[in-house]
């Protein structure tokens, strides 16, 4: 019989996203083949502590942890025994935000010298940082919206400033995002001054960096799913049907109430813009195994605006993730089992870097 192979979910986190991720976890672990797989549970608390266990995921949603033990993934690649626990073909981190998404929990995979799916530690930390990451689509030409960065210090010593910086790329509404968090947490849509001073200290509550953003009026809120590594792929579109005035959290995770349109109703060569945009994107942060490319499209007339990247999309039973490509005739039981294919295939391409040097003096 052949072995099953050995995939570790992590889920939780230290970041605004906590809960999201717990959903995602539920989600994957659902479709784990376990005639495949033998899956180890691994969730972090908002403390940051590493534990697992039986059910580890269900303690975690019922807030009872009890009964669950710590889990060290020690960043030494000859440490085989990884504190005792079974060693670990593959890590499937479905963390959504910081510590999870950014780039960090990438470098421990990378020191520790193990597969994992998902973009590595560039592609991360770009993608997750909204501020670098449209300063390198606006070196590369493609269409961002306009925005200005703002730091919490600067945001805190002088408010006026500030807005005043803001108010410069255009009227009213601007949106207030942290430049480092994603599932709409902290966003604000500001329709005057009162609205984006209040807006600016909310999202400093989650980063130290603060994206102001000009609103596009009457637009359409269009995301593509790509998958791949070195040659990536990219779904059908699909439109966000937001019930608020934008795609908030709430309409996303607690009211369920946005609506899905997919594939969506754009003109054919709109649409393989769009696609080509997202494909570009992935490939100019060295993005690999997933991610999730968000546009706005203006409705009158069909103008594209990239607006982020999203690394670790989510993968909740109502994520435009995994829906876009089941429209694109990848189910979502064959998609996991394809990323944790790419995870190995790009650990095997990790394998052939040399990291020692001998001169030939």
């Amino acid at each position: 019989m052949k072995n099953k192979l050995r995939v570790a979910v992590i889920f939780g986190g230290r970041s605004g996203e906590h809960d999201v991720s717990l959903m995602s976890a539920r989600s994957v672990l659902s479709v784990l083949d376990p005639d495949k797989y033998e899956v180890t549970q691994i969730g972090i608390t908002r403390e940051g502590q590493w534990l697992t266990g039986a059910d580890a995921l269900g303690k975690f949603e019922s807030g009872k942890l009890d009964g669950l033990e710590h889990f060290v993934l020690s960043p030494d690649p000859s440490d085989v025994t990884r504190n005792s626990y079974p060693v670990i073909d593959v890590y499937f981190p479905v963390l959504h935000g910081t510590f999870g998404e950014d780039g960090t929990i990438q470098g421990l995979f990378e020191m520790a010298d193990v597969a994992y799916v998902g973009a590595g530690v560039t592609g991360s930390s770009v993608g997750m940082d909204k501020g670098v990451f449209k300063e390198v689509m606006r070196a590369n030409d493609i269409p961002v919206v306009e925005s200005v960065l703002a730091s919490r210090s600067a945001i805190e010593k002088n408010m006026n400033a500030v807005i005043k910086q803001a108010e410069k790329i255009g009227a009213y509404p601007l949106f207030t995002k942290p430049a480092n968090l994603g599932s709409s947490v902290g966003v604000t849509k500001c329709h005057n001054r009162s609205d984006l001073q209040e807006g600016l200290m909310e999202a400093a509550s989650f980063d130290r960096r603060v994206l102001v953003e000009r609103g596009v009026k009457d637009v359409r809120e269009v995301e593509v799913s790509v998958l791949g590594n070195d040659e990536p792929s990219a779904s059908v579109c699909g439109e966000v049907l937001p019930s608020r005035e934008f795609y908030s959290y709430e309409s996303k995770y607690i009211d369920g109430t946005s609506g899905l349109d997919i594939p969506a109703k754009l003109p054919a060569d709109v649409s393989e813009q769009i696609r080509a945009y997202a494909v570009r994107a992935y490939q100019l942060i060295d993005c690999a195994g997933m991610a999730r490319v968000d546009f706005f499209v203006e409705k009158d007339t069909n103008k594209i605006y990239l607006n982020e990247l999203n690394t670790i999309p989510g993968f909740t039973t109502i994520s435009m993730y995994p829906k876009l490509w089941e429209a694109t005739n990848l189910p979502y039981v064959i998609l996991v089992d394809r990323l944790i294919e790419l995870a190995l295939e790009r650990k095997a391409e990790r394998d052939r870097t040399s990291h020692t040097y001998r001169s030939r003096a």
